[in-house]
């Protein structure tokens, strides 16, 4: 069980990077725009993401492991470590980048080291994924903001209860923003830990049983939140401040947005719903919940006339979504070289 848990660790620091890096995603715009306090947002956001890793986390794994069976502890390892360094170099230079493209970048420099095929079909559909991610996020962002702004119109609320039901909303998007993260994006913290989990199973009293995958997952999410804490507030400098300047409404909007779109990618009963209708699905698969507000950002720039869109840092943030996979592709590939030839560890139990 140690050497499970030091193996471990590189999972439960790509869970820190994850609370790091994305909490500028769930309540960014919120402290922001100073309707929060960061200590009460983190605290929301935190449970939550517990709760969301533990009780849906799982849904998007099938998907990664689709991508690459990453079948040794040594290999797990060096997968989420160059992937958790991959995040924490682009959080260093100020950008705020994807979790989920880094792993992908670190499971595919695993299936190129140790001569796997790297499942296409599924590639696709995740990198297809980071195209639509953000644009249905705009074009949530764009519906929702119209629709608010005719209700405030016709409504005539007074700016004292405005500012209150803005405050509540936030709260609420923050806890659905901090579930939605959880359930989509922790299978990229401990994903390629699932096949070697050696946890077992407990009850909650008569009520409910957590399963040893699970117990994985709650860790996971641990990790996540003490990242949220320790070193989140430069990332939400960037997202929550500085690439557009807005009101607290569309702060708002933009955080309910993303949490619908990470939701959206983390069902998988819509994917059946949608498939029953014969309408196109979106899969389970991990998205980013950076491109998610990035995108919701920049839909509500556009409908309110783009003038206000710091296109400088929309390209920045771009140009680390590309570095990112890329960045932890080559450290994967490395890493596995000295795990494999300097520590002698194996890491890839198929013979081929």
């Amino acid at each position: 069980m140690l050497t499970y848990i030091f193996f471990l660790s590189s999972g439960l620091f790509l869970g820190w990077s994850l609370g790091a890096n994305d909490a500028s995603n769930i309540f960014g715009t919120a402290v922001g725009t100073k309707m929060l306090r960061f200590s009460f947002a983190a605290a929301i956001a935190s449970l939550f993401i517990v709760l969301g890793s533990v009780i849906s986390g799982q849904n998007t794994a099938d998907t990664l492991n689709a991508l690459g069976g990453v079948n040794t502890l040594p290999a797990g390892f060096a997968v989420s470590l160059s992937s958790a360094l991959a995040v924490l170099l682009m959080l260093k230079s100020g950008i705020s980048v994807s979790i989920s493209q880094a792993i992908v970048g670190g499971i595919v420099g695993w299936n190129v080291y140790t001569g796997h095929q790297t499942d296409m079909e599924t590639l696709v559909h995740i990198c297809a994924s980071w195209f639509f991610c953000p644009v249905i996020a705009a074009v949530i962002a764009v519906t929702i903001y119209c629709a608010v702004k005719k209700i405030l119109h016709h409504s005539k609320l007074h700016i004292l209860w405005q500012d209150w039901i803005v405050r509540v909303g936030m709260i609420l998007t923050t806890a659905l923003g901090g579930y939605a993260l959880g359930a989509n994006n922790m299978a990229n913290v401990v994903g390629v830990f699932i096949d070697s989990c050696q946890f077992t199973s407990f009850q909650i009293g008569n009520l409910y049983t957590i399963s040893g995958v699970q117990v994985l997952f709650l860790l996971g999410g641990i990790a996540a939140c003490i990242g949220v804490f320790t070193y989140s507030q430069r990332a939400i400098k960037n997202v929550g401040k500085n690439l557009l300047s807005f009101s607290p409404m569309v702060a708002w909007i933009v955080i309910l947005s993303q949490s619908i779109v990470l939701i959206m990618f983390s069902s998988v009963k819509l994917e059946q719903l949608l498939q029953a209708l014969n309408l196109p699905s979106l899969p389970a698969v991990p998205v980013s919940s950076t491109q998610a507000v990035i995108g919701a950002i920049v839909g509500i720039g556009v409908a309110k006339g783009g003038k206000g869109i710091k296109w400088g840092l929309v390209l920045k943030l771009m140009s680390g979504w590309v570095a990112s996979p890329l960045i932890a592709f080559l450290l994967s590939y490395i890493s596995l070289s000295f795990m494999e030839n300097v520590f002698r560890q194996t890491v890839d139990l198929t013979i081929k």
